[in-house]
């Protein structure tokens, strides 16, 4: 049986933690949520749904990735598949069995969920989410050759490859950063097509003018640091 654990960076998401925990699909062996320094029931909440919650008070999502990735490298049983999803209740956790499909029937090493345009709520992405998605997407077509069409934070990748990857982004850059290295080492990946909704309470990269800013500076400034490697 496939060994699949699900890593959820979680800040302030206790309003809807509880209902993503509860609609994994129950072959999951370990719900992983890494509270980011949340200011309300994120924790509780998350632990009364029957997940594993860790802490970490530096604010990032980077950083709340690799601390779950830490301790997943500190268990006695090697996981097979690391499945990433938000904890905003915005993906459908349902379809976590499509996401892993190309990975346990076909091999393939990484997996985004793609959210594409006749899946999407309308209102589920905002103005600058499909642009910075686009242009991200258009330029690693333009300097890699790749076919990836979204930076879904939905997404699933082999344990020991996601290993080699050695993620080092500690914010906003984390998803762009995975995507450009499975590139480069050359790894297999392919999408697939999942649901979106609008998620509940604001988010804190695209709902904010902010977290928009950084969130492109970081990405762009990944795809250039890359595409002169």
């Amino acid at each position: 049986m496939t060994n699949i654990k699900v890593i959820i960076p979680a800040f302030n998401e206790a309003d809807s933690i509880a209902n993503v925990i509860k609609e994994i699909p129950k072959n999951v062996s370990e719900i992983i949520v890494v509270n980011n320094n949340s200011t309300d029931d994120t924790a509780l909440n998350a632990r009364d749904a029957g997940a594993t919650v860790l802490t970490e008070n530096r604010m990032g999502y980077g950083y709340a990735c690799l601390m779950g990735i830490n301790y997943i490298s500190k268990q006695s049983k090697t996981p097979d598949i690391i499945v990433f999803m938000d904890g905003d209740y915005s993906d459908y956790p349902e379809e976590l069995s499509k996401v892993v499909k190309p990975i346990v029937e076909n091999d393939v090493d990484f997996v985004i969920g793609a959210r594409t345009k006749a899946l999407r709520e309308e209102g589920s992405m905002t103005p600058q989410q499909v642009f910075g998605n686009a242009l991200a997407t258009t330029l690693m077509k333009w300097f890699f050759g790749a076919s990836f069409t979204d930076l879904g934070p939905f997404r699933a990748i082999k344990y020991s490859k996601l290993l080699e990857l050695e993620m080092e982004d500690k914010t906003y850059g984390w998803t762009v950063e995975m995507q450009l290295k499975v590139l480069k080492k050359g790894f297999t990946y392919t999408e697939v097509p999942v649901r979106y909704k609008k998620r509940i309470g604001i988010s804190k990269v695209s709902g904010t003018v902010k977290g928009t800013i950084f969130a492109g500076i970081k990405i762009l400034g990944w795809i250039f640091k890359y595409s002169l490697k």
